[in-house]
């Protein structure tokens, strides 16, 4: 049984370039086996600021925006979030779309690809890892960063380049390690 690799999409702004970004991510994943590789793109849950009046941990959602998210987030078995650098932070949308569950992230593993300037998005792949080992998520040490990424960007994808997808790669193999290992734990919680 393939476990299933969420790609989340943590920008939500109009004229971002995630969707392109996740998509090329899509297909390496595709490509290499071991996963049934999902697109889950923040902005179709339109998350308000954490509205909820119980904290996560309860699991005693209200509103049904939350309710769907969390269903997303519990479906995964292993999670790629690709994100721009926004004041070497991830952008907002991210961190409250974390900050909205608990329960659901725990004992699974985390790959960043991350984009933006000549740092590719490393700052906020770094502030990134910090908070997802808050909610129990396993972050991998590979990330894929895609500095100065607008060059490579197609109509609906990414021209990568070798070590592009050389990095992709090695971040899925990992991610297929801890997702068995881990599979275990989430067992026993």
């Amino acid at each position: 049984m393939e476990m299933k690799l969420n790609i989340i999409i943590g920008s939500t702004r109009p004229g971002r370039i995630g969707p392109k970004i996740a998509k090329w991510f899509e297909g390496i994943a595709r490509e290499q086996g071991g996963f049934e590789p999902v697109i889950v793109d923040l902005a179709d849950f339109n998350l308000p600021v954490f509205d909820e009046p119980k904290h996560p941990r309860m699991q005693d959602y209200q509103h049904e925006h939350t309710k769907k998210w969390a269903a997303s987030v519990a479906s995964g078995d292993a999670y790629v979030f690709v994100t721009p650098e926004y004041n070497y932070f991830p952008p907002a949308s991210l961190i409250n779309a974390i900050s909205y569950l608990s329960l659901e992230w725990n004992y699974k593993p985390a790959g960043i690809v991350s984009y933006g300037g000549i740092s590719g998005g490393l700052r906020a792949a770094q502030e990134l890892r910090q908070l997802l080992t808050t909610v129990k998520v396993m972050p991998l040490p590979e990330t894929v960063p895609l500095p100065m990424v607008f060059p490579h960007l197609t109509e609906d994808s990414v021209n990568a380049t070798d070590p592009m997808n050389d990095g992709a790669k090695l971040m899925l193999d990992e991610l297929q390690k801890w997702s068995k290992a881990l599979t275990q734990m989430r067992a026993a919680a």
